[in-house]
């Protein structure tokens, strides 16, 4: 005879009763019967070679004979060692109550997990009766979801056996907020209320995959293979480049492109209503697709948006900010209607509100995407397209628009803002060029700002915490500014930008002429493990999050009409998205001929045999062959026109060693100091002048009194080339002399155009003349 003890698998514990996650039903919980408690405190003996004998009285169901054989196979559960996410939670759970609840809830799970499969169609328990009628209401909600690689999930449920009437309460505020973004859509969702199903979204592809070590170290590697080659659309001149397999052949064959359909509706409406060419083939839908790929992204020449007659900057920022909502609105379904009613379930279970934010989609914070801006002007113009693009049930309120347009405009209401392209094309004409006016004339051009953007199922919030926003556009200086705070000051932190799944880089160009630094600390600082928990339930949090790979999932895209250096380092080392990445790639034509006086343009080209030495080459050859002219030269009105402010500095120096008659008009000076700057080099009083390429895109003044031009190096603009070169005077001597290597050939093709770069690179001759 042995003994066999009946009990039930959870006991009540604080007014709580506890059951598997597998037993979840439409009924939900039910509580024993009094009679059924009784029977299993009594033991039952029986002989061990026959069936077991019970007593008619105790009416044993089949029910409770499964419970047994439950309690048996959970004891000879093996003993498993603890992985590193196990001794994590151990870590956080020694210093946060909420997330020691998780750890021995989950520990309980796994207890009771090895029979999940074969007992998944048996009968559920249910909830005490007055719990059973409010979730009567909720009885089509599934009781399981799929998340990221299909696998079907359930999270414990419970009954409070306290008072209903607050619960009501709180349920019916539950339902009214349950109406958030995935569920106001058109599609349904196969991850809900069904088994597993094949997840044709490139969002959960990509976010689900599970990166192998040698995949890992692969990409540290760095060493980028561009395999296929495919034309730009409606670009003669560009392609595109990519690693891994093209995926531009066949992508988004689907009907909505890989978007939302409501996002798609509302999309295909405003640009129906523009009355422009077909969707289907515009730059707006192909730069999508290509967005939507979730490849690296560098886009180098992008008309920019102040040149007459074109519309390719506008057609990009749809492309990407129609990938950004698509991205926020995907991550949101992932904590959808069924999955909110599981948490505040799992709330009753603790006892206790779980804090934070209850739409966390498996990171560490809220916010998915960062939109970097030189400008305010340009981060008005953006977010006002960004409302109008989002469809018209989740903005029919925005908050703090008036703050928005004082802060980021010049002052104008929104419907006036609305007429800027009329008012620019009717004001006369300014001396300096559109693309300064509409940068840094006109507009709002304060490099110093930050707002985040919260989308709700009531309108859209600006003016958001950060922690709370799904989006933030900020500039580069507006976050280094916090970066800097956070390192002085312990309470604050930037642990919002630790889940940055899509950064945009737009008008990259224009950071070129602030400061590219900040932007390597910006993109250095994201996706790096939190200083503090925030709230976080640590049992949502994607694994690769927790192992520190998260930016081997971050997308960057980066904009801007040309190419540089520092870009393509911030691109090649900086820019590790697992899936790969996609490069334009453009021949140019040149701007010689926007040069509209007849001067002599004399190349010449000087040696150096790495990136290290370029610098000291250049200045060498300035010092032996160029200098020694202009001293022994008697002309007066002798311009040096510098791109970097380092070689500014370095040139300056050798001046005052050489005791030179020079004035200096750079990017730091002050604007009291321009008049008279400007008058001594006129009149002659100072034969030269040092003149930085910053300076010039600040202030755009009309220097006269040039008679000899030496473009020290050259300019990171093109247009700035014809620019400089139209100031010299006319006279029967106008000469233009311009240094360069072989280094500096991004910046050669864009001015004297690809074909001739390339000759004059590779020629064994040093110097080459334009006339």
């Amino acid at each position: 005879m042995r003994t066999l003890k009946r009990q039930s698998s959870r006991r009540p514990k604080e007014g709580l009763v506890r059951a598997k996650s597998r037993k979840i039903g439409r009924g939900g919980f039910s509580r024993p019967s009094k009679a059924r408690r009784s029977v299993e405190k009594k033991p039952v003996e029986y002989e061990e070679d026959s069936p077991a004998e019970i007593d008619d009285s105790e009416e044993l169901s089949e029910e409770q004979m499964d419970g047994d054989s439950e309690v048996e196979e959970a004891g000879k559960v093996s003993y498993r060692e603890p992985t590193m996410y196990d001794d994590l939670l151990k870590k956080l759970g020694s210093r946060n109550v909420s997330v020691a609840n998780a750890l021995r809830r989950r520990q309980r799970e796994e207890q009771g997990e090895s029979d999940t499969d074969e007992d998944e169609d048996s009968d559920a328990e249910s909830l005490s009766e007055s719990e059973e009628k409010d979730d009567g209401n909720d009885s089509k909600s599934s009781r399981s979801y799929t998340v990221g690689n299909g696998k079907k999930t359930g999270v414990e449920q419970s009954e409070d056996v306290g008072s209903d009437d607050d619960d009501d309460d709180d349920e019916e505020e539950e339902e009214e907020e349950e109406e958030e973004l995935s569920d106001t859509d058109e599609e349904s969702d196969s991850r809900v209320n069904s088994q597993p199903s094949v997840i044709i979204s490139t969002f959960h592809n990509h976010l689900s995959y599970k990166l192998a070590s040698e995949e890992v170290d692969n990409i540290m590697k760095r060493k980028w293979k561009y395999t296929w080659k495919m034309p730009a659309l409606n670009m003669s001149n560009c392609s595109w480049r990519g690693t891994g397999a093209c995926f531009l052949k066949d992508s988004d064959m689907d009907s909505s492109y890989g978007l939302k359909p409501r996002l798609y509706k509302h999309w295909l409406e405003s640009y129906e209503a523009s009355a422009r060419s077909e969707f289907h083939q515009s730059k707006q839908r192909s730069f999508f697709s290509i967005c939507n790929s979730y490849y690296d992204i560098m886009h180098h020449n992008k008309k920019p948006f102040y040149l007459k007659g074109t519309e390719e900057d506008s057609s990009i920022m749809d492309a990407y900010l129609m990938h950004s909502l698509n991205h926020i609105f995907r991550s949101r379904d992932l904590m959808g209607k069924n999955e909110k009613k599981l948490a505040k379930d799992q709330e009753i279970l603790e006892g206790k509100s779980v804090e934070g934010d209850p739409y966390l989609d498996r990171g560490f914070t809220r916010p998915k995407v960062l939109i970097l801006l030189p400008l305010a002007g340009i981060a008005r113009r953006v977010v006002k397209r960004l409302i109008q693009l989002t469809p018209s049930k989740h903005k029919a309120n925005v908050e703090n628009l008036e703050r928005f347009y004082e802060e980021f405009g010049s002052g104008r209401t929104e419907s006036r803002d609305e007429d800027d392209a009329s008012e620019i094309s009717q004001s006369k004409k300014s001396a300096k060029p559109p693309d300064f006016q509409a940068l840094l004339g006109r507009d709002n051009d304060n490099d110093h700002f930050m707002i985040g953007v919260k989308f709700t199922n009531k309108g859209i919030k600006l003016y958001g915490d950060f922690y709370t926003s799904d989006m933030i556009v900020a500039s580069p200086l507006g976050l280094i500014t916090k970066i800097g705070e956070a390192e002085l000051e312990k309470e604050k932190d930037v642990d919002y930008l630790s889940s940055i799944e899509v950064l945009i880089i737009d008008h990259a160009d224009i950071m070129l002429m602030q400061n590219w630094s900040h932007v390597n600390t910006v993109v250095e600082q994201l996706n790096r493990l939190p200083s503090k928990q925030h709230g976080t339930d640590i049992m949502r949090i994607r694994p690769w999050y927790l192992d520190g790979q998260a930016r081997f999932y971050r997308q960057t895209i980066i904009l801007g009409s040309h190419i540089s250096p520092e870009i393509n380092a911030l691109f090649n080392q900086h820019c590790l998205n697992y899936r790969g990445k996609v490069k334009l790639e453009c021949k140019y034509k040149g701007v010689l001929p926007k040069i509209l006086i007849q001067a002599r343009q004399i190349y010449e080209r000087f040696d150096t045999e790495s990136i290290a030495e370029a610098d000291d080459a250049r200045l060498n050859y300035f010092c032996e062959k160029v200098f020694p002219k202009i001293k022994d030269s008697i002309q007066n009105g002798v311009m040096i026109f510098i791109s970097s402010y380092f070689e500014f500095v370095r040139v300056r120096n050798y001046l005052k060693s050489q005791a030179a008659s020079f004035c200096l008009f750079g990017e730091y000076i002050k604007r009291n100091d321009i008049s008279h700057v400007r008058g001594q080099f006129f009149r002659g009083e100072k034969k030269i002048m040092l003149y930085t390429e910053r300076a010039h895109f600040y202030y755009r003044y009309k220097i006269r009194g040039v008679k000899n031009l030496i473009i020290y190096s050259l300019p990171e603009r093109k247009e700035f080339y014809p620019e400089i070169v139209n100031l010299l005077e006319e006279s029967d001597s106008m000469n233009c002399t311009v240094l360069f290597s072989r280094l500096d050939h991004l910046r050669l093709e864009r001015i004297v155009g690809s074909t001739a770069a390339k000759r004059m690179v590779d020629s064994d001759k040093g110097v080459f003349v334009f006339a």
